[in-house]
């Protein structure tokens, strides 16, 4: 993936005929004008983002979805500290030779540095585990439906933080979608809950939105990738302490789990916040986070599809409530 945050910065052309340092006479002989030609990393015409930052959304919405269908195969197999290392440890080998073939990563320094290795611990580290822990006695629409709060406080804190301010499109779209949220969670609860399990969702939405907006902040000094990868490997150095029980869990895993491990890892994890930072460069974090609600009926979807769970009328409606708020939301992403 090419550096979507490198900067690009090019010294005002002199005019014909001028040297540099040196004021032209009336006497100088003017140049001929030379062919131009586009710089190297230059960024990529308006119109070409109105097609990529949509793709890089849609990439990003898929691989989401799919990770339910992940966590579900593999944590039965590995706790919640084992399959967040495992999960991270892997998107991080695989961000390492994206970053390599990419070979145009620029390290930040100072502030920029100490910013993105928190925002990994936090993101890559902090809400995995909360995700993974209140999985273990969540329902998957409950847990969807904690999950799905962090859209709406994206939405709030880019408005008050980042100045993106509140769009009535925006607004009504999220609404839309959360309603169809709410159904999806209604419509596949069992009820099995307890307190701490959903003070845990709460958590993980709480940690998916303020990394969203510390990552929207720091994207001006640092490229998406460099950045994804940086910070994916902080998680996975504050996730260490779990090594030993990954270890004694992977030898007693059976292959099934520790490939949807390694699914987590190279698909939702490394290719889909590489989509992700991509995205959130060229478009506001409201808009971008509204998108992230079509993830939840993909699950659902996915989950028909691959696991034979057959969805109940009450969460097609709420799916098709959430791609249809999806729409409100995003029709101008760019």
């Amino acid at each position: 993936m090419t550096n979507a945050m490198a900067d690009s910065r090019q010294t005002p052309p002199l005019a014909p005929g001028s040297v540099a340092g040196m004021t032209p006479t009336a006497t100088t002989p003017a140049a001929p004008p030379a062919a131009s030609t586009p710089a190297p990393g230059a960024s990529a015409p308006p119109a070409t983002h109105r097609l990529l930052v949509p793709a890089a959304a849609a990439v990003t919405v898929v691989l989401w979805g799919s990770a339910f269908i992940g966590i579900r195969s593999a944590g039965f197999d590995y706790s919640p500290g084992a399959l967040a290392l495992g999960r991270i440890l892997v998107g991080t080998l695989a961000l390492t030779v994206i970053a390599a073939l990419a070979g145009k990563l620029r390290l930040p320094r100072g502030r920029t540095l100490v910013g993105v290795a928190v925002w990994g611990v936090l993101w890559f580290g902090l809400y995995n585990l909360a995700l993974n822990a209140a999985e273990r006695t969540l329902d998957a629409g409950t847990a969807s439906l904690l999950v799905g709060l962090a859209p709406i406080l994206i939405a709030v804190f880019a408005g008050i933080s980042l100045g993106e301010g509140f769009p009535a499109r925006l607004l009504v779209g999220i609404g839309i979608a959360f309603t169809g949220v709410a159904g999806i969670a209604l419509a596949t609860s069992s009820g099995a809950s307890d307190v701490v399990s959903v003070l845990l969702g709460l958590v993980a939405a709480v940690v998916y939105a303020g990394s969203t907006i510390l990552q929207k902040r720091l994207l001006p000094q640092v490229d998406s990738l460099t950045m994804t990868w940086l910070g994916c490997l902080a998680g996975t150095i504050a996730c260490l302490p779990f090594a030993p029980v990954l270890l004694h869990e992977l030898a007693a895993a059976p292959a099934s789990a520790t490939l949807s491990v390694v699914y987590l890892g190279v698909f939702p994890t490394a290719i889909a916040f590489v989509t992700w930072g991509f995205a959130l460069t060229r478009t506001t974090a409201g808009r971008l986070g509204a998108a992230t609600y079509a993830a939840a009926p993909l699950a659902v979807l996915m989950s028909w599809a691959l696991l034979g769970e057959v969805p109940t009328p009450v969460a097609l409606i709420g799916g098709g409530l959430c791609l249809a708020g999806v729409l409100v939301a995003t029709l101008r992403l760019r």
